[in-house]
């Protein structure tokens, strides 16, 4: 159910807040993200750090909710995010604002059960994480290359603290 009123609530925040002529300046950061999400996916469908949980409706599982988070939610938060970032020094409050409301969000569905924490991580990696994440999406939109350098030493880090053992990696 939480899924159909998420789908809903951001097909809607599409409709006010995307704009939709900007969709090709936003495509590469989204894609980005994309490759990112599902490279994460793939590497740790065995030994998920966190996963959704929708037990209420036996065939919406966590890869299910995942292709409508990568697909649908995701795309128009960067598209929100990158289209009303400010000039200047307000974009380190912009930015924090984020953080801080995507960490929440994530943080009620988790006490709500929607949202499950595995194998070390919890929401204040998941806080970390967003610090990373949200500068990283503006850096990439600006910057695509350097995105991409600095993301590879951050992956590796938090492989080094959270990774599967071989076993674990199909």
């Amino acid at each position: 159910m939480y899924l159909l009123l998420a789908g809903t609530f951001f097909i809607i925040i599409a409709i006010y807040f995307v704009d939709w002529a900007m969709w090709k300046e936003f495509n590469p950061t989204i894609k980005f993200y994309i490759i990112c999400n599902l490279l994460y996916n793939f590497i740790f469908y065995n030994h998920t750090l966190w996963s959704y949980d929708a037990s209420s409706i036996v065939w919406i599982k966590h890869t299910f909710i995942e292709i409508v988070f990568s697909f649908i939610i995701i795309p128009v938060i960067i598209m929100i995010y990158l289209r009303f970032f400010p000039s200047g020094r307000k974009g380190i409050g912009y930015i924090f604002l984020w953080i801080f409301c995507f960490w929440l969000i994530e943080v009620t569905f988790s006490k709500m059960g929607y949202f499950v924490y595995d194998n070390g991580w919890n929401e204040w990696w998941s806080l970390f994480f967003n610090m990373i994440m949200f500068p990283i999406l503006r850096l990439h939109s600006k910057k695509p290359l350097i995105a991409f350098i600095l993301s590879v030493p951050i992956i590796l880090i938090l492989l080094l603290f959270f990774h599967p053992s071989l076993n674990e990696i199909k």
